[in-house]
């Protein structure tokens, strides 16, 4: 169809059928109010009406809902359609291994010395006498460690920049060269 030559448009869109919407009824058709009702409908005011807020009772799914089913779908289609054929053939091994002679002896061992455990008196024990062989410091030996940890703190944290300036003088000087070669000729 060439849309440039509107003649031809026209005749084609003569050719095609449009729908006619239905003719209204006749008023004779219509169905009979009661005289009542009709006064009230025509004396009606929305302005008398309440104020009604909606509430969406059908909730839409979230985009995380829509993922998980369509995971869940994915899911029960592989299992359903899943080929029995690709799978390889195995044998299984069951290894049940008994103990042997010298774990059940460790056991019994292991037993009896539980029970004698759970069965021991204490009534059968012998007193003793407990004699310290290392005993605490005293009250002396404690205040001359603390002294010296004192000490030793006081010289590893000691601030020499709280120290005065001192000019040294030499009371006993060395003698120079001079004098020295005079010494060695005499």
């Amino acid at each position: 169809m060439d849309w440039s030559r509107p003649s031809q448009c026209i005749d084609q869109m003569s050719s095609c059928a449009v729908p006619v919407a239905p003719a209204p009824p006749a008023l004779k058709d219509l169905p009979k109010v009661a005289g009542d009702l009709k006064s009230e409908l025509e004396g009606f005011s929305s302005s008398k009406l309440k104020n009604a807020e909606t509430q969406e009772k059908i909730v839409l799914p979230s985009a995380e809902d829509v993922a998980q089913e369509k995971t869940h779908n994915a899911l029960i289609a592989g299992v359903e359609n899943f080929n029995s054929s690709s799978l390889k053939r195995t044998d299984t091994k069951e290894k049940i291994v008994l103990p042997n002679a010298q774990d059940l002896a460790a056991e019994k061992t292991e037993k009896a010395l539980i029970e004698g455990i759970a069965k021991f008196d204490p009534a059968k024990l012998k007193h003793t006498e407990t004699q310290e062989k290392n005993p605490l410091p005293d009250k002396d030996v404690i205040e001359q460690e603390k002294a010296q940890s004192n000490l030793l703190s006081g010289i590893e944290n000691f601030d020499s920049t709280k120290l005065k300036h001192a000019e040294t003088q030499e009371k006993n000087p060395l003698p120079t060269k001079e004098v020295i070669d005079q010494e060695k000729s005499a």
